[in-house]
């Protein structure tokens, strides 16, 4: 660890960075589970519900696009704690506004919080600790995705208490703490709140970073669809909500296993495709079953969506940057990958809406998903070590 943060003050501070990643999923994983109760209340359209994560998950892709603008001009301390207001801010209001445009509303203020935590905690551990910063990122990671399993598996149980909208805003409590801690990590670090300035050329401006975007956003696409959409679609066939949303649960729990194997194997596996291969077809196996037999495969649905979604995003990742030598040009590009990919990925829950309002059903929405694995699974064939990917520059 650097000098940044004292050494005794290690813990809190492994506290605070997981409780900031328990945060960053809640908002999203817990509408699922309570659509029908949500939309029995305000009259929303699915039209209108697949907005409340397509925002969110917009904003991520806008903040991370302009990830080192927002470091220069908000500084990570002002930026994650404006990041982490907002969240906590977005949930408690949801005891009152209520309605479909206070859900939209603060779906969106969320997702603006979201987005500017994602955004800036990768360059705050990077830069707050030397040695220790690669285990509290994966503790980081970790913990968002304990956020949506928690949230998905006890928003229903928390509905039958307090109504949906008390369940919805009770994660502002969570929020709040999250704020409490982080205000006094940053009074444990002397650390100026400073940028580093980057001098690599703009990763949109290679070909190659193109293709790249398009594969992680199509990948991504497949985690935004579940995580809105299942519990809906399995309430649909007659499941109850908490149940629906412990089959969620219970797949994004899957997904943390898959990311942790994909980092104990990955240095195995040279070409990636070994790895990726597999995992694009579980995925898309995943996807045949939902529209074939959700009811009778449930449980290896849920595997193969939970290995094939939590594998696939580390690797999209590992694969972007084995594309590059230059550190600085790392940087720009998992910007640029990241943030044109959630943008992309933002508009799956979109069209899943609209096609479940205009066909009563979420099949059409599961094909096109499927399509897109189909697309991921040809591209992934290009991936050889050391090449790039077609029409690189």
């Amino acid at each position: 660890m650097s000098h940044a943060i004292r050494a005794g003050s290690l813990f809190f501070v492994i506290i605070t960075v997981m409780l900031l990643g328990l945060n960053l999923r809640p908002v999203l994983a817990g509408v699922g589970p309570l659509l029908s109760r949500i939309q029995a209340a305000t009259g929303m359209g699915d039209t209108q519900a697949g907005l409340l994560t397509t925002l969110p998950v917009f904003a991520m892709g806008i903040c991370a696009l302009y990830g080192g603008w927002l470091q220069a001009r908000l500084g990570e301390y002002r930026g994650i704690g404006i990041g982490i207001v907002g969240i906590a801010v977005a949930c408690l209001l949801r005891c009152w506004l209520n309605s479909t445009a206070g859900l939209l509303l603060t779906a969106a203020l969320a997702g603006i919080g979201i987005a500017l935590i994602q955004a800036l905690m990768p360059s705050f551990l990077r830069r707050s600790f030397s040695r220790q910063s690669s285990r509290l990122m994966g503790l980081y990671t970790t913990a968002i995705m304990g956020g949506a399993a928690l949230a998905a598996a006890s928003i229903s149980p928390l509905a039958d208490i307090l109504d949906w909208d008390g369940a919805l805003a009770i994660w502002g409590g969570l929020a709040t703490l999250a704020t409490l801690a982080w205000l006094i990590t940053v009074s444990l670090s002397p650390m100026p709140d400073t940028a580093p300035r980057s001098g690599a050329a703009p990763a949109s401006s290679q070909n190659r970073a193109w293709a790249l975007m398009i594969f992680f956003g199509i990948g991504t696409a497949a985690y935004t669809l579940v995580l809105a959409w299942l519990p809906p679609y399995y309430t649909q066939l007659g499941w109850s909500p908490a149940r629906s949303g412990l089959l969620l649960g219970g797949l994004t729990l899957t997904e943390v296993v898959a990311g942790l194997l994909v980092s104990l194997l990955i240095n195995r596996f040279p070409d990636r495709r070994y790895l990726l291969l597999p995992v694009l077809l579980l995925l898309l196996l995943g996807m045949a079953g939902l529209m074939l037999a959700p009811q009778t495969l449930v449980l290896p649905i849920m595997i193969a969506l939970g290995l094939g979604i939590g594998a696939l995003f580390p690797l999209s990742l590992i694969i972007a940057l084995d594309q590059v030598d230059d550190p600085r040009q790392a940087g720009a590009l998992m910007g640029f990958v990241q943030g044109g990919g959630y943008l992309i990925a933002s508009l799956m829950p979109l069209l899943a809406g609209v096609i479940r309002q205009y066909t009563s059903g979420l099949g059409q929405a599961w094909l096109i998903m499927a399509a897109g694995v189909v697309v991921l699974i040809l591209m992934a064939l290009c991936f050889a070590p050391r090449h790039q990917v077609p029409g690189a520059a």
